[in-house]
């Protein structure tokens, strides 16, 4: 409690007169967290909403809810953003409605592409901030955000790196260590190669992460606590930059051996999300005699499939 009293504020930088908006349902840990306990035990307004992002009527609901609530800063799931990216890429159910009332967007709940956050930008047009971060249901709140509250940044999208949930938030010491059960391995996207590894947390954990598993304390230090002595072992991979910002790539066992390259699944999908006529993706490894593994894909549009196989081409 102390921990998401404290958060409010200073990471998602709410006023106690204004209202906070974590789109989701209370039974998640978003739910728990930031529709429930957060904005209520620091005074703020929080809104409860049942329905879809697109089909509850159309793809401008949440819009809506955000003009007729005044929220200030709101709480996305990059698939919510996606599904209205498809049914509304121009965003003219935006236009409909009044949303000067929103400081800031924040995305969580798994990784954002860079196509869905640039997309996100270029709604607002930079004016306000959009904020990939990242936390987990056993870390109760964020471990890597922008801290908007302690950083008055007047233009925070110029520092944006899409694909990365920015630093570590104060108390959480985020470290990237090799797999004890696989070799270490570069990853290559745009302009940078960096080692990944698996994403760690050295204990001890700060105010509201978890403390043990529901009536299975062995499970806790199995599947958490044994792998990296010393450390909590999130179950994600990826990197960090000269900045210590974090990016996470993918659960650690979503790495496909494609004729012994080894390959992030999530720097694939974030590759073909590039292309205009891709809204959402997945790449999962297909065994193969030779390779051991291989992505195939389906694609009817011959042009589409032409592009995809360039942008793929120029990235590996």
């Amino acid at each position: 409690m102390v921990a998401l009293k404290w958060s409010m504020k200073h990471l998602y930088s709410i006023q106690q007169n204004q209202t906070f908006w974590a789109a989701s349902d209370i039974g998640w840990v978003m739910g728990h967290s930031y529709i429930v306990y957060g904005p209520l035990l620091y005074g703020a307004t929080t809104v409860l909403y049942e329905g879809k992002p697109v089909g509850t009527p159309d793809a401008s609901a949440f819009w809506r809810v955000i003009s007729e609530n005044h929220v200030s800063s709101v709480f996305l799931a990059p698939t919510a953003v996606r599904a209205i990216k498809k049914e509304d890429p121009t965003a003219k159910g935006l236009h409909k409605y009044d949303v000067s009332s929103l400081k800031s967007v924040f995305v969580a709940g798994e990784r954002c592409d860079g196509a869905t956050l640039n997309w996100l930008i270029s709604l607002f047009d930079n004016r306000i901030p959009i904020v990939d971060h990242w936390w987990q249901t056993e870390t109760g709140w964020p471990i890597c955000a922008k801290m908007l509250g302690l950083e008055h940044e007047k233009n925070y999208t110029t520092s944006i790196q899409p694909g990365s949930s920015n630093a570590p938030v104060c108390g959480w010491d985020v470290r990237i260590l090799p797999s004890s059960s696989s070799e270490d391995y570069q990853i290559e996207q745009d302009d940078h190669s960096q080692l990944k590894g698996d994403i760690v947390v050295k204990l001890p954990l700060p105010p509201g992460a978890f403390t043990t598993l529901w009536n299975n304390e062995n499970r806790f230090v199995e599947a958490y606590m044994k792998k990296h002595f010393g450390f909590y072992h999130t179950g994600d991979a990826g990197y960090k930059d000269d900045s210590e910002n974090v990016f996470v790539m993918s659960r650690t066992d979503d790495v496909i051996n494609v004729a012994a390259h080894r390959l992030s699944t999530a720097v694939m999908e974030d590759v073909l999300c590039r292309h205009v006529n891709v809204v959402e993706c997945a790449v999962v490894g297909m065994k193969d005699e030779m390779k051991p593994f291989k992505a195939p894909a389906t694609i009817d549009d011959v042009q589409v499939l032409i592009d995809i196989q360039t942008l793929v081409n120029k990235e590996f």
